[in-house]
């Protein structure tokens, strides 16, 4: 397939071609009620005949109230965020860490606010980190996103004004920075098997560094998503997957486009080589439908293909309505929290009781618009959805609530259980 197979737009497409496409424009988010409401159970995408959410595994989160980006106050909030969910040295002294950014998007300002203080992880959030990974005795820390820019990562963020120096100082000159939209500096792809034989696809292939490495920390943000319905830990994992091969011009290693046509819409086929999806006759659903049910299950797939060690979500300054400033209803919010722990699916169960809404809701039930990622990986065990059966060490839920929309009528996990 050659690479000037792209987007029917001019040009490298961001995620605003998305918004010009009108796949997820004001039009699109209206119309899913309407469309999910016509749909029979057999139109859903198929999913395995699997349900362990009994026997899904559970672990300690730590929700900590933070108020500022400094530096030091965040390094205090990580550690106590570690303690409090069994430490970090263990898991990372004499090892290779990666860390996955959620640098999503092109660094643009959202609503007047900086991308850092509204929808991207903020830089001194990751200095404050690779200070105690260095103290803890990590031996490398890679920093990695899948950028849209053929830039190295550093200049690319340089540009949004991000003190690079200070960051590599902070580790004592242990982070690496790379961009894993392709195979960067290595020969290949790793090809990585979901345990449970997937539910969109049963290999991902992925570049080498989410494989070589001993432990992987998902530094995320406490928002919406506009297709997969919240976003935390586990949904950052949707940006290991190299646009090289899974982008609108794949394969092209000097790609720049985004994940649409097959990850969201399954308009378009992997290019040869790439271990095909497990359904390919399928007749995808009209949009948005398709991508409600469709990027769950990639997001559940990767997860378990390539399991987070460590998660961190960061909700003290971040944005509700959407993932970033190309969702139109896209707004600033505030809930001052830090939410970690060892277990990503729990992690960001109760992120999604503090945001006012139900990790345990059904498919196409609020803030679900398709099928829960995480009840996707409660069933097939990876971590349990039931914030009954998660420990939370630092604020209680009832004190560290905050809606994300307080007047919507939607009644949220903690509502539910006070009848």
């Amino acid at each position: 397939m050659s690479s000037n197979q792209t987007s029917p737009l001019p040009g490298p497409s961001t995620r605003r071609d998305f918004l010009r496409r009108g796949i997820v424009g004001a039009a699109a988010v209206a119309a899913w009620p309407t469309i999910l409401a016509s749909l029979e159970d057999d139109d859903f995408p198929p999913l395995p005949k699997i349900d362990r959410r009994d026997e899904a595994p559970t672990a300690p989160v730590s929700v900590l109230r933070g108020n500022d980006f400094a530096v030091e106050s965040l390094a205090r909030l990580l550690e106590k965020a570690f303690d409090a969910t069994g430490g970090i040295e263990k898991l990372v002294r004499g090892k290779t860490v990666t860390v996955k950014l959620n640098t999503t998007g092109t660094g643009g300002r959202m609503r007047g606010r900086p991308a850092e203080r509204s929808y991207q992880t903020h830089p001194n959030h990751i200095e404050a980190l690779v200070g105690l990974l260095d103290r803890a005795g990590a031996k490398r820390i890679y920093l990695v996103e899948s950028l849209y820019s053929t830039d190295a990562p550093e200049k690319v963020y340089e540009a949004q004004g991000w003190n690079i120096g200070r960051i590599h100082s902070a580790s004592s000159h242990k982070t690496v920075f790379e961009d894993t939209r392709n195979r960067g500096s290595f020969d290949g792809y790793a090809e990585i098997k979901v345990p449970w034989g997937g539910f969109v696809f049963p290999r991902y292939h992925l570049n080498r560094r989410y494989e070589e490495t001993d432990v992987v920390i998902s530094l995320a943000k406490m928002k919406e998503h506009i297709t997969a319905g919240v976003t935390g830990a586990v949904k950052n994992l949707f940006g290991i997957t190299p646009t090289s091969l899974y982008g609108n011009d794949a394969p092209n290693e000097k790609t720049t486009e985004n994940r649409g046509d097959i990850l969201h819409h399954a308009t378009r086929k992997v290019p040869e080589g790439v271990t095909a999806e497990l359904h390919p006759d399928r007749t995808p659903l009209p949009e948005p439908t398709e991508s409600y049910f469709r990027v769950p299950m990639v997001t559940a797939d990767l997860c378990g293909a390539r399991p987070i060690d460590f998660s961190i979500v960061e909700g003290i300054e971040t944005c509700r309505g959407g993932e970033g400033p190309w969702c139109p209803q896209t707004r600033p919010i505030a809930p001052g929290l830090v939410i970690a722990g060892r277990n990503a699916v729990c992690v960001d169960s109760i992120m999604t009781v503090l945001m006012g809404f139900d990790p345990t809701a059904g498919t196409r039930e609020k803030p679900w618009y398709g099928y829960n990622h995480l009840d996707l990986l409660a069933r097939v065990g990876v971590g349990t959805n039931d914030p009954s059966r998660i420990e939370v060490r630092g604020l209680a839920l009832e004190e560290a609530v905050h809606p994300y929309w307080p007047d919507s009528g939607a009644r949220g996990w903690l509502e539910k259980k006070r009848g």
